[in-house]
């Protein structure tokens, strides 16, 4: 990868329901950087994605049950807001006021991706429904209107344990490697890398929302030039651990027994 590069932010306005995103992009990228170039990475807000798509959730018309009432009196949340988050989940490990810990497609996330925030009144938007189904499609749209071949990253912010604040996480990909292996290279004093991998998307996620926001920014999208990555058609998908192989939830999963 080279080590400099340009990260430029694509204000949209809001997105509507059933609205086009990749439209919307291309001509937020015209004006800020004069359109998509070949091995340009667009990271996209998984709330400006989950809206396009229709994926909104009208908390009037979710009739809470007997479970979401117990864990929203437990843990001081809205009731309807639990029954979604139950709806989205695997299963919920636990919680703190206003939050439940869950497991959803082979990771851990506070509310199961459920949000509120940039969700219209009285809404909240799940995840995608497929994240990496949406950046294939986004970059299939992206290249048939412009011409240019670029990788996707559908995105998320989340907290980490132990520490305060909220970082990029690539939930869709397609296009670019999502993790680059760097066992068996030699580290500066000769020793051979064992069990390093770099999370190039997590990385180049948190990098785009430096200029992304979460608040009134309306810029729920952003352009990474420069970086070289090799772009494919091949590269789809985000890599996971199972639990048994992750340092934090085999502990944790120890220490449950």
């Amino acid at each position: 990868m080279n080590s400099r590069f340009e990260v430029f932010g694509l204000s949209t306005g809001i997105i509507s329901q059933g609205e086009s995103i990749s439209e919307r992009v291309i001509v937020a990228a015209t004006r800020a950087c004069g359109g998509f170039s070949d091995g340009d990475i667009l990271v996209l807000a998984e709330t400006a994605v989950a809206t396009s798509e229709g994926n909104v959730i009208r908390l009037a018309d979710i009739t809470p049950s007997a479970e979401a009432e117990r864990l929203a009196a437990q843990y001081d949340m809205d009731p309807a807001t639990v029954e979604v988050v139950l709806r989205e989940s695997n299963t919920v490990v636990g919680g703190i006021p206003g939050f439940l810990l869950c497991m959803k497609a082979g990771t851990l996330l506070p509310n199961a991706g459920v949000d509120a925030s940039n969700a219209p009144p009285g809404c909240v938007t799940p995840l995608p429904e497929d994240p990496e189904g949406s950046a294939r499609r986004i970059r299939d749209e992206i290249r048939k209107a412009t011409g240019k071949t670029i990788g996707v990253i559908v995105a998320d912010s989340r907290t980490h344990a132990m520490r305060s604040g909220c970082s990029g996480v690539a939930i869709g990909c397609a296009g670019i490697p999502s993790v680059i292996d760097d066992r068996g290279r030699s580290d500066l004093f000769g020793r051979k890398l064992e069990v390093t991998k770099r999370a190039v998307a997590d990385n180049i996620t948190s990098a785009a929302e430096l200029v992304m926001g979460e608040a009134d920014e309306c810029t729920p999208a952003a352009i990474v030039r420069g970086l070289g990555l090799p772009i494919s058609d091949d590269l789809i998908g985000v890599d996971s651990i199972a639990a048994d192989e992750c340092l934090f939830m085999g502990v944790f999963a120890k220490g449950r027994k």
